[in-house]
């Protein structure tokens, strides 16, 4: 097995003395892969929304728990999604396999709010069981989500949203993605956000199982 790496030259980049945006190229290409929570949510209105969120995790699972961080805009805008969930207190977060990867994308376009883009786009909507935003039924996997709360951290341009989500509902694309309780996490096939205009997949795996003995550290010189 190859020896641990050590480093011992570093370069401290202090946050407090440093740009937003600086903070935040930083940020995004040390914290990664990021999974993607291409979220659906409806306006007071009747719009239908659709954006991605790559600031997206799980976060318990007694009740299933998610969080995904609708950014403001270098202009301290906020996203319509935010105001959505804020308003209506309900979302759907439908998964993003390979084969939609430019459309989702493509949804991140500054769209005026009265657009959809559901129809901006040409993605399919599925009724949800107990919430009124819709599903992408181009997504694979999509989770109905009862807004817990929402958590500001900081403000202005580039200040965060954390929104608290109870999963109400899984909705998972047939018989063959579900052969036990998980997911086919190969025939999902999803892909991930990295820094910039960077992606990756799930493809390339490797497996490491729970320790079962007390692990025994080596010294360097071994």
């Amino acid at each position: 097995m190859t020896p641990m790496k050590t480093y011992s030259d570093f370069t401290t980049l202090v946050s407090a003395e440093r740009e937003p945006r600086k903070n935040f190229g930083t940020l995004i290409s040390c914290v990664l892969p990021r999974p993607i929570a291409f979220v659906s949510t409806i306006s007071t209105d009747g719009v239908a929304n659709l954006a991605p969120f790559s600031f997206f995790n799980a976060v318990g699972a007694s009740p299933p728990t998610l969080i995904f961080c609708p950014g403001t805009s270098r202009t301290g805008k906020e996203k319509d999604t935010l105001r959505n969930v804020r308003d209506q207190g309900e979302f759907v977060v439908n998964v993003v396999p390979h084969g939609i990867r430019k459309e989702m994308n493509d949804t991140a376009y500054p769209f005026s709010p009265d657009v959809s883009e559901f129809e901006a786009v040409g993605f399919s909507m599925l009724p949800s069981r107990f919430i009124a935003p819709g599903r992408v039924a181009q997504s694979p996997v999509q989770m109905e989500c009862k807004l817990v709360q929402i958590v500001t951290i900081g403000s202005g341009p580039l200040s965060s949203n954390i929104c608290i989500g109870e999963v109400l509902c899984f909705h998972v694309a047939t018989e063959d993605l579900l052969p036990d309780e998980t997911v086919d996490v190969e025939k999902l096939d999803l892909v991930g956000r990295l820094g910039g205009k960077d992606y990756s997949t799930t493809r390339d795996r490797f497996e490491m199982g729970q320790p079962t003995t007390e692990p025994i550290p080596k010294t360097h010189a071994e």
